[in-house]
């Protein structure tokens, strides 16, 4: 993504993609790589060498995502005779270079093998044709359709997840039982919820980070375009700028305008605030009724997972009611990569349905593969209901020549800086020109 961020910003920002893969592979190597074989046998001679995040999201505190993709990288090991060695991403060391900023940089010099990639990157490196296409890989065939739109880059397949990552908000259902209030299904439910929560004392009703409100506006923009049945034509539309991408946007904008505008967030402090580590205390605090979060979130007592509260995980609202927004991370093979034969068997392993059942049951997240259902908490049913009936919007999409996910970020951080909505609706349309030139 094209952000400047800060060291401990990206960090957080790999998690609130990747989500818990991420908070699995959240954030490590440096200047000096921190290489943990993971396998070491004498007679062991093949090795695959990995780039990715990998550290803890708290230091005290179990990383159960880190053990799931720890899990299925042993079982894909000892099945082939390869070892997996770790390049891990250290924030510190690389100071402002952020995780994406590397990942493109060791990806063009062929450094790695096998790598964890955030979306925009993969769909910029699957433009410049830097990484293989996994679409004849065994396993490729069980994954869900959402997966591969979100990933195919030319025609190729060149990125998979262990886990589908779902965006929702995070809600105090004994807040909205105290006042009354039914759960928001559209933009003008959440305003009157918000309306009456800062009528009854809580001013800021909406904790907000720097990365995240995006999900309002694609949840807004988006909920026709893919719930429609006519999506790959609105694309192709978009592709060719017969359609703008500035009129999807508009509505969410002016909904974030209006947020803004009656304090129901504070724009100032979003501007500069960590995901979760700004917004979270207050929420598991119970002074402040809704933030939005990634699926993992919930699972995890690193961010929400044991509040003191009944809460509730449901999708952001919309014309057509509550909508899970759903962007893309997944694990890529450099096209010139030293051991990319060892990398694609590699990969293989670590996304069969054997491995990715071990993935999900450790993890309680979404699988990618079609064959493996989700054994989700009571909190994540509403949203984890939505995407079953395959309700839901796409934060990131391989197909769209404009990427998704970090413009759509970088253009809300335009009006949370103070830009108008007209002002913000003319970067999309000087990005969707230039993304149409290319």
């Amino acid at each position: 993504m094209k952000r400047q961020k800060t060291s401990r910003l990206k960090r957080l920002a790999v998690i609130c993609i990747a989500g818990m893969i991420t908070a699995a592979f959240t954030s490590c190597t440096g200047k000096t790589e921190d290489k943990n074989l993971i396998v070491s046998g004498k007679d062991v001679k093949k090795t695959v060498v990995m780039f990715s995040p990998m550290e803890k999201t708290a230091p005290d505190v179990e990383n159960t995502a880190r053990s799931a993709a720890d899990k299925t990288i042993i079982m894909a090991e000892k099945k082939l005779g390869v070892s997996v060695e770790y390049s891990t991403y250290t924030a510190e060391n690389y100071q402002e270079k952020t995780y994406d900023e590397v990942s493109l940089d060791r990806v063009r010099n062929h450094m790695d093998d096998l790598y964890l990639l955030n979306p925009d990157v993969i769909q910029t490196l699957g433009e410049e044709d830097l990484l293989m296409d996994l679409s004849g890989l065994e396993n490729a065939k069980n994954l869900r359709d959402v997966v591969k739109a979100a990933n195919v880059v030319n025609g190729k397949l060149v990125a998979i997840p262990q886990e589908v990552v779902a965006y929702g908000l995070f809600i105090n259902k004994d807040m909205f039982d105290q006042y009354q209030l039914e759960l928001p299904e559209t933009p003008e439910d959440f305003l009157e919820c918000c309306k009456v929560f800062q009528e009854n004392g809580i001013d800021t009703p909406v904790g907000a980070n720097r990365w995240w409100l995006e999900t309002f506006v694609l949840a807004q923009g988006y909920a026709d375009l893919y719930n429609g049945g006519n999506t790959e034509a609105e694309i192709e539309a978009l592709n060719n700028g017969t359609k703008k991408y500035s009129d999807y946007m508009r509505p969410g904008f002016e909904f974030l305008q209006e947020m803004i505008d009656c304090g129901y967030i504070d724009a100032e402090k979003a501007y500069v605030s960590e995901a979760i580590e700004a917004e979270g205390p207050d929420f598991l605090a119970q002074k402040t009724p809704i933030v939005m979060a990634y699926w993992g979130a919930a699972n995890t007592e690193t961010a929400y997972g044991n509040p003191d509260f009944e809460m509730l995980v449901i999708g952001f609202p919309s014309s057509r009611g509550q909508m899970p927004v759903m962007p893309m991370t997944g694990f890529a093979v450099g096209a010139d990569s030293e051991h990319a034969e060892d990398a694609m068997a590699i990969l293989n392993e670590m996304v069969s349905d054997e491995a990715l059942q071990v993935y999900t049951e450790t993890n309680k997240v979404i699988s990618p593969s079609k064959n493996i259902e989700v054994d989700c908490i009571p909190a994540l049913k509403p949203l984890n209901d939505k995407i079953k009936e395959n309700i839901f919007v796409l934060g990131s999409n391989a197909g769209m020549k404009m990427e998704q996910w970090g413009n759509t970020c970088q253009v809300v951080r335009m009006l949370l800086n103070g830009a108008t909505v007209d002002e913000c609706m003319d970067e999309f349309d000087r990005l969707q020109e230039e993304a149409i030139k290319k």
